[in-house]
C-alpha cells in the first residue's frame, strides 16, 4: 500500500514526508482495517511534521480525519458499537484513537483527558495511506447525507470546533469572536450562526476575511482592531499566545475565552485587570467520542458545508506548505 511516511521531523519546506510502499496490515483483536477514501489535513499534522509536538516513535504516518470503508474485521469482532460494524460500512476515524476506559477521566466521560489515550497519526499510523487500522469502539458512523469529501473536515476541525463552542460556554444569540479562520473556524461559524449568534472574526488573511463574510460573519478585522461591541465569548484557533491578552481585552465581564490549540507559543505576562470581573480562560484538549457522535448528527441537520481543496496523496508535503502559509480557505483533503 502507498503511504506518506514521516521519518524525521523538519520544516515542511524540506518536504519531510516520503511516499513509500508498506504491507497492508492485518487487524488485531478489537480492530478494523479501513480502506481509506480520503483524509483531511490538520494544523496538528503540521505541528507533528515540523516538531512542535513529538510522537513517541518515528516513523509515523500522519492523518486523523479519515473517511474510509471497513474491509476487514479483527478476530472475533462482531456487532461492535450501537449499530454494529461490518465489512463494507463507511466510517470515520478521528483524532482520539483509543483510551483505557478505566481511569477517573474515562469514568467521567472525559476520555479526551485519559493519560493512556492514544491519538491517530501520532501514537499510531493514520490516514495518509491507502489502508489503516482503527479501534472498533472509537470509529464514528458518518450520516448518510454527508459525502465522503465533506465528511473528512468534520472529523477533527468540526468536532474540536464544536467542543470549543461548548467549552467557551456559548449560548444561543450571544456575540462570539473567532480568532483565526482556518479549517476549524469555518465550520464552527456555521454552528454558531445556526444557534443565532452574531460572529466577529479576527484574522490577518484577506482571503480568510472574505471567506468569513461569505459564510455570514457580522464583522471581520485583525486582532489589534476593536470590534463594534464587546464579545460574550471567544475562541482562539491560531497557535499564538500573544493573542490571549489582546482578545481578553475585547470580552465582557463574566465572558469566556477558549483556546483551541494543541500547541501554542507562550502566553505573555498580562495585567490582572484583563482577567478580573470573572472572565474565564480555558484550553480545549482533544474531544470525546460522544462529541463526535453529537457533532456529526448536528452537522447533518444544519447542514454544515465544508469548503474543501483536494490534493493527491503524494502531494501531502505541498498541502502542509500551503497550510503553513495560509493558502487554503477551509480545509485541504487528501484524496486517496
Amino acid at each position: 500500500m502507498r503511504t506518506m511516511r514521516l521519518f524525521e521531523q523538519k520544516p515542511v519546506v524540506e518536504k519531510p514526508l516520503a511516499l513509500i510502499d508498506l504491507p497492508i496490515p492485518d487487524p488485531g483483536p478489537g480492530q478494523v482495517r479501513i480502506r481509506v477514501i480520503n483524509c483531511g489535513v490538520c494544523h496538528t499534522d503540521l505541528h507533528t511534521v515540523e516538531g512542535d509536538i513529538h510522537p513517541p516513535l518515528l516513523p509515523i504516518t500522519p492523518g486523523h480525519q479519515v473517511v474510509g470503508i471497513i474491509d476487514a474485521l479483527g478476530p472475533g469482532l462482531v456487532g461492535v458499537g450501537p449499530a454494529g460494524l461490518e465489512v463494507g460500512q463507511r466510517v470515520g476515524v478521528p483524532w482520539l484513537y483509543s483510551a483505557d476506559g478505566v481511569c477517573e477521566f474515562c469514568k467521567r466521560g472525559e476520555e479526551n483527558l485519559c493519560p493512556e489515550a492514544r491519538f491517530t497519526g501520532f501514537h499510531v499510523d493514520g490516514g495518509y495511506s491507502e489502508y489503516m487500522l482503527a479501534e472498533a469502539s472509537y470509529v464514528l458512523t458518518i450520516p448518510a447525507g454527508i459525502s465522503d469529501l465533506q465528511a473528512a473536515p468534520l472529523l477533527c476541525a468540526g468536532i474540536i470546533g464544536y467542543r470549543s463552542l461548548l467549552k467557551a460556554d456559548v449560548q444561543p444569540g450571544e456575540r462570539l469572536g473567532l480568532v483565526g479562520f482556518g479549517a476549524s473556524a469555518h465550520l464552527t461559524i456555521q454552528v454558531a450562526l445556526h444557534w443565532g449568534c452574531e460572529v466577529y472574526v479576527f484574522t490577518r488573511s484577506d482571503n480568510h476575511r472574505r471567506h468569513a463574510l461569505e459564510l455570514g460573519a457580522a464583522w471581520v478585522g485583525g486582532a489589534e482592531d476593536e470590534p463594534p461591541a464587546l464579545l460574550d465569548r471567544a475562541i482562539i484557533f491560531a497557535p499564538s499566545g500573544q493573542l490571549v491578552p489582546l482578545i481578553l481585552a475585547k470580552i465582557r465581564p463574566a465572558g469566556t475565552l477558549a483556546i483551541n490549540a494543541i500547541y501554542t507559543s507562550p502566553i505573555p505576562e498580562m495585567k490582572y485587570e484583563l482577567l478580573y470581573k470573572e472572565r474565564t480562560v480555558r484550553s480545549v484538549a482533544n474531544a470525546t467520542y460522544q462529541d463526535g457522535v453529537n457533532f456529526l448528527a448536528l452537522a447533518a441537520k444544519i447542514p454544515v458545508q465544508a469548503t474543501v481543496s483536494t490534493y493527491a496523496l503524494e502531494d501531502a508535503n505541498q498541502v502542509l506548505i500551503d497550510l503553513k502559509h495560509s493558502q487554503i480557505s477551509g480545509e485541504a483533503v487528501l484524496v486517496v
